[in-house]
């Protein structure tokens, strides 16, 4: 950069020696010292700075796209060990947002302005060095308009940056807004709710496009506002030059190299001015995106905490209180105790709280009072990693990602196909895959589009046994499946919860009717518990619960 740098402000030096010395002086020309070698020199610094140039733009931006790369692996690897309780409160437009649209204007800055902007600065010190080595008085009339340009600058920064805030939130909302209507596009569609989704995308669309007009007009007056000082400054210098030529106390090389170096001068600075939305923009993007990585305090750390290689699956619930928002409680006071091996069932109306307690058993959530041992161990003592091995988790909501059935089963490289075929074949899903041209390889689409409700169920079955949990849990997992299949399944899962705790939540009777416990939550508080029989003549909420549900025709 330096030789680059040396190499520009040469040239006009030489053109200025050959002006005075050879053009208007009439040196001699002797030896080396000649019109011919300076102009052999002259184009020897033309390659040797072209060269470098080369050198440096290609090492520079090597070395920028290696910084994007890392920190875009980083913004990944940040979003994966977030805590559920900071995603709940964060849009997944703002995360993608900061994961791409962020990552790539810094991108921008790096390969397109950092890469000159060392450069530039560095020939700005030269260029004032060399200036002022060949006349002070010129040099101090060269800058008198920098002042009034820095004043400009100051003037309009801070609006500049308040609109970049607003853009990357607008299209924070956008980013948002289109990945919340993909995914629900059948509700979209059946519900011909297009109108209306198009209009709210519209006015998003139109708020983004209000704000890029205040920038363009914000940022179109730096470029044409430094031409115009360049012009001035340039029309001084000649203006005063032009009179101690005539006056000969001063030579015609040094105002051509004056006005050479002050376009030089002003040339960065006019590059600067035109990417000044760009720094602007990968300033707001830089202060975003380490607004995620200053989240590192909350980050899950799945290695910290006491080892637990083998689980064996006693669930204890003492005096349980949690609040989502540290206001409203969801749990209140809930105690009880699953033993090692046995089948437990939930129960409650919608908002009781048993997904709640799923959720705090897998250490997604903390507990505000109270205690949940895991074979006796405080759940938060627990390390992360080896609380979710020990733990499979089964939705009613089945997701899937893009690739293959296999990669959907594993989600890692370390089971075998012999574990797949026999998680397959233990959750009843060996047919229709064997059924598929190229069985477990078969092409899973984006959320497993591809497929039918009750097969994503099968294949979250077969993922939740090709791991070998300790503890299985089932919320609502049986809510996509046909009668006919839930059959099948049940033996599959009557095999699969032998010497496994197994946590159910569910309303079908033929689900919990084999449970060894059931929990009945009303209000976020535990109502009733005891085994089938025992609740049944109890006369309760349990037995409530069945007659209403039979006499609807919802049991089967």
């Amino acid at each position: 950069m330096l030789l680059v740098n040396a190499a520009t402000i040469a040239k006009p030096y030489i053109l200025k020696l050959v002006i005075d010395d050879f053009l208007i002086g009439k040196v001699p020309q002797k030896g080396f010292y000649s019109i011919f070698t300076m102009g052999i020199l002259y184009l020897a610094v033309s390659v040797f700075s072209g060269v470098f140039s080369f050198a440096q733009v290609n090492t520079l931006n090597k070395a920028a796209q290696k910084i994007v790369r890392d920190l875009r692996a980083r913004l990944f690897d940040i979003i994966h060990h977030l805590p559920l309780s900071y995603l709940d409160n964060t849009s997944s437009g703002r995360l993608i947002t900061r994961a791409t649209n962020d990552v790539a204007e810094i991108s921008d800055m790096y390969t397109d302005v950092i890469v000159n902007l060392f450069k530039d600065v560095f020939l700005l010190i030269g260029i004032v060095y060399v200036m002022l080595s060949l006349n002070v008085g010129l040099a101090l009339l060269s800058f008198i308009v920098i002042p009034m340009m820095t004043f400009l600058v100051i003037s309009i920064k801070k609006k500049i940056k308040e609109n970049f805030y607003s853009m990357k939130h607008y299209i924070g909302q956008i980013n948002g807004f289109m990945a919340e209507s993909l995914s629900g596009m059948r509700i979209i569609q059946i519900f011909n709710a297009q109108k209306e989704r198009t209009a709210e995308f519209l006015r998003l669309n139109q708020e983004y496009f209000d704000t890029t007009i205040i920038q363009v007009r914000l940022n179109s007056v730096l470029k044409p506002a430094s031409d115009i000082f360049q012009n001035i400054s340039i029309a001084i210098l000649l203006w005063y030059g032009m009179g101690k030529i005539a006056h000969q106390t001063l030579d015609i090389g040094v105002l051509y190299a004056f006005t050479t170096y002050i376009k030089q001068f002003f040339a960065p600075i006019s590059d600067l001015a035109e990417k000044y939305n760009s720094i602007q923009s990968a300033l707001v993007s830089t202060e975003r995106i380490f607004e995620l990585i200053n989240q590192s305090s909350l980050l899950e750390d799945l290695e910290i905490g006491t080892d637990m290689n083998n689980v064996e699956g006693k669930i204890e619930f003492k005096n349980v209180w949690f609040s989502y928002n540290n206001r409203d409680w969801v749990l209140k006071d809930v105690s009880f105790t699953i033993e090692k091996g046995q089948t437990a069932a939930f129960i409650g109306e919608t908002g009781a709280g048993k997904t709640t307690i799923i959720s705090l058993i897998c250490g997604f959530y903390k507990i505000q009072r109270g205690m949940i041992l895991i074979d006796g161990v405080d759940v938060n003592q627990i390390k992360l990693h080896d609380l979710r091995r020990s733990v499979a988790l089964v939705l009613q909501d089945v997701f899937l990602f893009s690739g293959d059935i296999r990669g959907n089963i594993t989600l890692k490289d370390s089971i075998d196909n012999m574990t797949v075929e026999y998680a397959l074949k233990a959750s009843c899903a060996d047919t229709f895959v064997n059924a598929f041209p190229k069985g477990i390889y078969a092409p899973v689409m984006e959320r497993g589009s591809t497929l039918s409700a009750g097969q994503r169920q099968l294949i979250s079955f077969a993922r939740a046994v090709a791991h070998e949990p300790s503890v299985l849990i089932l919320d609502e997992a049986t809510a996509n499946i046909d009668t006919f299949t839930e059959k099948l399944i049940q033996k599959a899962i009557h095999n699969i919860a032998k010497d496994r705790t197994t946590l159910i939540i569910a309303h079908r009777l033929s689900t919990i009717q084999d449970a060894d416990i059931i929990i009945a939550l009303h209000d976020g508080s535990v109502i009733e518990m005891g085994g089938v029989k025992e609740l049944y003549e109890k006369g309760g909420y349990y037995r409530d619960m069945l007659m209403t549900k039979s006499s609807s025709g919802i049991l089967d």
